[in-house]
């Protein structure tokens, strides 16, 4: 029977010095490896090569792995044998360590594919391709832009099984319906490598809002598209068979997720069977302000909650388009989370084109 290797690798980024940046054990699993990996793995399952190929699929995250290539590239010259490596959720600090290892791949004559937020964020909000995107293509390494449910994999999976890939796949325009959509069940192999050992999913894609400096609302645009409690039942049993209680909700912004109630209860219901949850997830500054929202999120196992709070000088905030963030509302919003028994934790941006020394210091004194 042929043999197709798939190996979808979540390149690490350069150091200061030009190192890969590596550690014997990562922080946080990447969300993407893991959609990518249950994307590839339902297209293995529907058997899109035919019946008479198999496809043996390896995921690993760089930032705490050894890539070997030049085995890679041995592998790919075995008989009855053919290989494709994905470079999966390429962040733009990542890309320049994406292309080198793809360069050693495509000289070795193996079919790589980039994707990932720097692909996707360039063809969508630039008019001309960047030289660094160019180089690439120029190497003969193929770029996916978009997401890759809906089977839009399989066209890729096809074209590298057959050695004829295109040279960009761009699927921006066209969103998938997240529901009922294969699950981002990590393997348990790479979860053990992250020091907090989470298993990350999305529920949720799109954004309603309109900050300028947010690329999620360019790549997978501002209708917000979710997964169903059933799909979150799904992936929470399938990780608690391999030991896992601990999950990151990746969403931007899971307030914004219209099924937010039912996903809350059903994580109830599953706590109240015996399955104990920990949560953390991602809102923005107006979540308090959901009815039933941060009760029910306590309950549903949520024990750390990150807040957009971005900035809180009210010029820097309007240049931004950030003009849902309201900080007079903020002393109620920390509050309303701590009566829950949820840690808040918060991102902050400092460079914004009203700031100076002077108004930050200010800013800091009030913030404390």
């Amino acid at each position: 029977m042929p043999r197709f290797s798939i190996h979808l690798i979540k390149p690490t980024r350069y150091d200061d010095d030009g190192y890969p940046l590596q550690w014997w054990r990562s922080f946080m699993p990447s969300n993407s490896l893991a959609c990518l990996e249950g994307i590839v793995r339902d297209a293995a399952a529907r058997q899109v090569l035919g019946a008479d190929v198999a496809m043996d699929i390896t995921v690993r995250d760089e930032l705490h792995n050894f890539i070997d290539i030049e085995a890679i590239v041995r592998e790919a010259r075995q008989a009855e044998t053919r290989v494709f490596v994905g470079l999966v959720g390429v962040q733009s600090n990542q890309f320049p360590r994406a292309v080198d290892l793809a360069r050693r791949l495509r000289a070795g004559g193996v079919p790589v594919v980039i994707g990932g937020f720097h692909v996707s964020g360039c063809l969508s909000m630039l008019k001309v391709i960047p030289p660094d995107v160019e180089e690439a293509l120029a190497l003969g390494i193929s770029l996916f832009a978009g997401e890759a449910e809906d089977g839009k994999i399989d066209e890729v999976l096809r074209d590298a099984y057959a050695g004829t890939l295109k040279p960009i796949y761009n699927h921006l325009k066209s969103l998938p319906n997240l529901a009922g959509a294969p699950l981002p069940v990590l393997s348990l192999h790479e979860i053990a490598r992250n020091a907090t050992s989470y298993a990350p999913f999305d529920l949720g894609r799109g954004c309603p809002f309109e900050c300028s400096f947010c690329t999620i609302i360019n790549v997978q645009g501002r209708k917000s598209r979710h997964r169903t409690a059933d799909d979150v039942e799904a992936l929470v049993r399938a990780n608690w068979a391999q030991g896992i209680k601990n999950f990151f909700i990746t969403d931007d912004n899971f307030a914004r997720n219209a099924n937010w109630e039912s996903i809350f209860d059903r994580l109830i219901g599953l706590r109240g069977q015996g399955i104990e949850l920990q949560l953390v997830i991602q809102v923005d500054t107006q979540s308090h302000r959901i009815p039933r929202f941060i009760e029910k999120a306590g309950r549903a196992g949520v024990t750390r909650a990150f807040l957009g709070l971005e900035n809180i000088n009210p010029e820097s905030l309007k240049t931004a388009q950030k003009g849902q963030n309201k900080i007079t509302d903020y002393r109620a919003m920390f509050q309303a989370w701590h009566a829950a028994r949820v840690l808040t934790y918060a991102g902050y941006i400092l460079g914004f084109p009203e700031d100076t020394p002077d108004t930050i210091r200010r800013d800091l004194v009030i913030i404390q």
